[in-house]
């Protein structure tokens, strides 16, 4: 009877670590959809945005504890800010693409860490004022006002963050750091991107 149970626990343990290994050199895709916190570096009427992500990434087990992560996402950023005493938002829309390295820390619990280039693709302020909603496009409205402001194209930052995940499905707090500036003025300091994102994804072998 001892040697029955043995066996069937040498089997279940070979099994498993057949399934460990398996797990190294397999790639996955994980469509995403989450929320964004954003707001702007170095602008003092800069406060909060709420708005929203979505896209997808491809994984790539390298190691039992290490992951490798690339994709694309869809990302609504900026900031809530005031114009001329009428309150208004920043709307800028980016294409990011991460790339991230994950740390396996427990069975579910990973740390993440990576660079993510961003492709602005819209750009919109936002006023209200009395009822009425007015867009305009976000360096017009700035020239509009007397300001000499650059916008730029291109961001760069650093995503760091923590995943949690379960039958296939992460959920994942990201910071993502901007490196470039996206809008500055001359003999300014210019201001950077600086986005909390919470997401959902589920992962789908291929």
């Amino acid at each position: 009877m001892k040697k029955k149970i043995l066996s069937m626990v040498v089997l279940m343990s070979t099994s498993l670590c057949s399934f460990a290994q398996n797990g190294v050199g397999e790639w996955s895709f994980m469509p995403k959809v989450g929320i964004n916190f954003t707001t702007m570096t170095n602008d003092n009427d800069a406060k909060t945005r709420t708005a929203f992500t979505v896209g997808g990434e491809f994984g790539y087990v390298a190691s039992p504890k290490v992951a490798l992560s690339f994709g694309a996402m869809y990302s609504q950023q900026g900031c809530k800010a005031k114009f001329q005493g009428i309150d208004g938002t920043i709307k800028m829309d980016y294409i990011n693409v991460p790339v991230i390295a994950a740390c396996r820390v427990t069975d579910n619990l990973s740390v993440k860490v990576g660079l993510q280039p961003g492709f602005l693709i819209n750009d919109k302020v936002k006023i209200s004022s009395n009822g009425v909603d007015a867009e305009v496009g976000l360096e017009e409205s700035y020239k509009a006002a007397g300001m000499d402001v650059t916008l730029h194209k291109f961001d760069l930052s650093i995503p760091v963050g923590i995943s949690y995940d379960f039958n296939n499905v992460e959920l994942e707090l990201r910071y993502n750091a901007g490196l470039t500036k996206i809008l500055s003025v001359p003999g300014g300091d210019g201001t950077k991107n600086s986005v909390i994102q919470f997401t959902i994804g589920y992962k789908l072998g291929l």
